[in-house]
């Protein structure tokens, strides 16, 4: 039977998890790392987890553990996945055209840490609290992706360490992850000022912000957050959001006044398909799960943030980049921009078949990628992916098959364009 190799880490004790081994100017990818094993920290020990196609086996030390006794571990908070920034694939760099004084094409491919945008401005947002609608094939479910505030400075210190809070100033809440609207709360009991975290507890379901914690949300399509600490994980975690002490709500990043940015310039998804199709970007910095959604219903557009690498979060001094993974369509984001989907367990969240990776180099170039979502995933995505527009390269994935420049590559294909440009993402 064929697997594939999962990281988790203990989410109570992660001073013991193995820290992530980042690369330089790398996408950061999921679990499914080259290494033949992956390791998750419980109370000290190793746990070993192996996906299989059809089935998952746990593995703590040489012990097997059952999947229920595994499922009830993440339920009560005791498990969590981690890893999902640590670099597998590294787009090869795209050959430089030749020069222009419109375009100067980096011989380097870097990456950058936050999210993509799109060139189509979105309608003005007008509600900060999701639309309520019913999942479904055909549209977001839950999620209207709309947020007021953006612009206004948040008050620092002032409000309460809850979602209402956050709401007014440009946040959308996620639902589905149960944590209050939240995307995740890294409780940091032993925080000190200054000092790497050795201690962080991830807040499970039906929790929410609290004190001695850090609080992450998520942004309309096309922003990106912009406060996570300076102070980040002893054996390389990363952690993002407000820091909520003596019940109040406390920028990490008071340079940056508002919650949600434009970093960089956006690209724009168009779908040209009967049915919607959720991008979900992961929480980074942060938990790392897969969980902001840019949905693009049927015969529409959606943004897809993007940031440059100079004005954005460093992993230990490295530039880092957003990273997407693409749901089949018709995955609903509350089953598609999860961890494991209950709709589509083997081809969708985590197990998407394409990620896209994006990021503004210090040049000024941003290089865009798309590429299969190995080794996690063999599922193939059911409709076809080109990027158009002023690029340097023509990047397509077609019947499973990822071309760039007409020539066939199994390991994806990777474009650049400069700063400005009208770059558009077509799912047809």
């Amino acid at each position: 039977m064929k697997t594939t190799i999962l990281n988790l880490a203990l989410a109570a004790t992660l001073a013991s998890a193995q820290p992530h081994n980042h690369g330089h100017g790398r996408f950061h990818h999921k679990r499914g790392a080259a290494s033949p094993v992956e390791n998750v920290a419980k109370r000290g020990d190793v746990v070993t987890t192996v996906v299989a196609a059809t089935e998952t086996a746990y593995v703590m030390g040489d012990k097997v553990v059952t999947p229920e006794e595994a499922k009830a571990g993440i339920d009560k908070g005791l498990f969590i996945v981690v890893g999902e920034s640590t670099p597998t694939f590294t787009p090869p760099p795209p050959p430089s055209p030749t020069p222009t004084t419109e375009r100067k094409i980096a011989a380097q491919f870097f990456q950058k840490p936050e999210a993509t945008t799109t060139s189509t401005p979105e309608p003005t947002p007008t509600s900060a609290t999701p639309t309520p609608a019913k999942s479904s094939s055909s549209s977001g479910g839950s999620f209207s992706g709309q947020a007021t505030g953006l612009d206004a400075d948040f008050p620092d210190g002032e409000l309460p360490c809850e979602w209402e809070s956050v709401a007014k100033y440009g946040a959308v809440a996620i639902p589905w992850a149960g944590i209050k609207g939240f995307t995740a709360v890294q409780k940091v009991p032993t925080f000190q000022f200054g000092m790497k975290i050795a201690n962080i507890i991830t807040a499970i379901k039906g929790e929410g912000c609290e004190d001695d914690a850090f609080c992450s949300y998520a942004c309309p399509a096309g922003y990106v957050k912009t406060q996570w600490p300076a102070e980040q994980g002893l054996t390389g975690q990363s952690v993002g959001g407000l820091h909520c002490l003596n019940g109040k709500l406390h920028l990490t990043r008071p340079e940056k006044k508002t919650l949600c940015e434009e970093n960089a310039s956006s690209i724009t998804i168009k779908n040209t398909l009967g049915e919607g199709v959720a991008t979900c970007r992961t929480d980074y910095p942060g938990t790392e799960n897969m969980i902001v959604p840019a949905w693009a219903g049927a015969g529409s557009t959606a943004r897809l943030a993007n940031v440059k690498s100079s004005n954005y979060y460093t992993w230990e001094g490295k530039d880092t980049t957003l990273q997407y993974y693409i749901n089949p369509k018709g995955v609903a984001v509350e089953d598609a921009c999860v961890w494991n989907s209950t709709t589509n367990p083997l081809s969708a969240g985590n197990w998407a078949p394409t990620n896209l990776g994006i990021g503004e180099s210090r040049s000024g170039q941003t290089y865009l990628s798309i590429f299969p979502n190995k080794p996690t995933s063999d599922a193939l995505l059911d409709f076809n992916i080109r990027i158009t527009g002023d690029v340097a390269d023509k990047c397509v994935l077609e019947d499973g098959k990822y071309y760039k420049n007409g020539v066939e590559d199994p390991l994806g294909c990777t474009t650049s364009y400069s700063s400005g440009a009208n770059v558009v993402v077509e799912y047809y």
